[in-house]
């Protein structure tokens, strides 16, 4: 048909969803959710928890839109936001009404490049494995919580049943046989997409071009930028608004981030104290 766009409505899934080289090497692999193409089914959510076998987090009506879960926690690997916001017709309305839209978002554990998680966990029951992602082991895990206040997304929960944090694990199990996570997979318009970390950037960033492109100037890249106060997110999202109006912070930083000038001001002011004292004893004896 004559004046038909060839641009498609989305950017090409074709990836290579295998992680290993063909040596037989790891790939560096990772999430990129296009909220653009997310249509709320919460397949993602059911996949996870069946493959997981994670617990049911409540069939509670929040009175936030069509979600029921609230938030990521310890039985909520995946959350699929609704955000509902009233914006201007495009076209002309004569009554002068407003327009509603909702933006439908997949979240899920940012497996940050530099992980405050891993810095505080006493038994090393988290841990980074050899595809980059940060894993819960849970049969080391001694349900201190230290984790818990470290990430600054709110991502890593205690379970109440047994005291241990849960959190994804980017399905390890999968990536072991080369085979893709749940979530991705069931997702029916490829909004989760997974793949090597770098295919995965130059695909988001295609995409953000082509939104701009049509007009949608608000579409953003959330946590792909290697130099932000995590070292970047091995799960990163492209989002149609600012990311506070999704309940993710503007500019996450590593909670230890000062762990080491801390640690040094504590000890300086320690030696302080100890050689204040023995100078007071060297002048009483005296």
């Amino acid at each position: 048909m004559s004046g038909t766009s060839t641009t498609p409505t989305i950017v090409s899934h074709d990836m290579d969803t295998r992680s290993h080289h063909p040596d037989g090497t790891p790939k560096h692999m990772g999430f990129f959710t296009d909220t653009s193409i997310c249509i709320g089914c919460k397949a993602c959510e059911v996949a996870c928890k069946e493959w997981n076998q994670v617990p049911e987090d409540g069939l509670n009506w929040t009175g936030e839109s069509y979600d029921n879960t609230s938030s990521l926690g310890a039985n909520t690997w995946r959350h699929v936001a609704f955000v509902e916001q009233t914006r201007p017709l495009q076209a002309a309305d004569p009554q002068g009404n407003d327009g509603l839209r909702w933006l439908m978002a997949s979240d899920v554990c940012k497996h940050c490049a530099h992980a405050a998680c891993l810095d505080v966990c006493p038994t090393g029951a988290l841990t980074r494995t050899e595809f980059g992602t940060v894993v819960v082991q849970s049969d080391v895990c001694n349900g201190c919580g230290y984790c818990v206040p470290a990430c600054p997304f709110g991502v890593i929960d205690k379970r109440e049943e047994d005291g241990r944090v849960w959190k994804c694990t980017l399905c390890y199990d999968r990536l072991r046989g080369d085979m893709e996570p749940a979530c991705a997979q069931a997702c029916p318009t490829k909004s989760i997409q997974f793949g090597e970390i770098g295919e995965l950037m130059r695909l988001a960033s295609e995409r953000v071009e082509t939104l701009h492109a049509r007009g949608v100037a608000q579409a953003q890249l959330y946590g792909h930028d290697r130099d932000n106060g995590v070292g970047g997110f091995g799960a990163f999202f492209l989002l149609l608004d600012e990311p506070e109006v999704y309940g993710l912070p503007p500019d996450p930083v590593v909670t230890t981030r000062d762990l080491g000038r801390m640690w040094g001001v504590a000890a300086a002011a320690a030696l302080s104290m100890v050689a204040g004292l023995g100078a007071a004893m060297l002048r009483h004896r005296s």
